[in-house]
């Protein structure tokens, strides 16, 4: 099949399978006597393992770790195991911040009422605050939070 094929069955935009291709998270395609890519299935099942990976968040370095072992089977799988643990830790710090991100949002959201000028808008000056350097209540306890953190 060619790249617009593999695309449509994919349904991964035909960019993409190029710089997967050109990352080496896909083999190389056999070229046609005028040099179109040929695909078969297994290009497919490879780029559905990328895309899989990828909607997993792991990165295109991991992917391609991954890839590797695909390869190599008889490789000792510690190691997998290993990305897969970093992943978790990442996907856990990612938690940690959106949750305090959130708590941020909340924080300030409080500062303002319904119906009122903008001028008067706690949100607003809240904002307008910390773009001057000042301290603001989204912050406010971020700050206590990260030292009780680091110690």
């Amino acid at each position: 099949m060619r790249i617009g094929e593999l695309s449509r069955t994919s349904g991964c935009d035909v960019e993409t399978i190029r710089y997967y291709e050109r990352e080496g998270l896909l083999d190389a395609p056999r070229r046609e006597a005028n040099g179109y890519r040929r695909y078969d299935d297994g290009h497919l099942v490879q780029l559905n393992f990328v895309r899989h990976c990828r909607s997993l968040g792991m990165g295109l370095s991991d992917v391609r770790r991954l890839r590797e072992f695909e390869r190599n089977p008889s490789q000792d799988c510690d190691d997998i195991n290993t990305l897969l643990d970093r992943q978790i830790a990442q996907i856990h710090a990612q938690r940690v911040a959106l949750e305090a991100l959130e708590g941020q949002l909340r924080a300030l959201r409080e500062t303002c009422h319904h119906h009122q000028p903008a001028s008067e808008c706690g949100i607003l000056q809240n904002l307008q605050q910390a773009a001057a350097g000042a301290a603001c209540e989204c912050h406010a306890g971020a700050h206590e939070a990260g030292h009780a953190a680091n110690g």
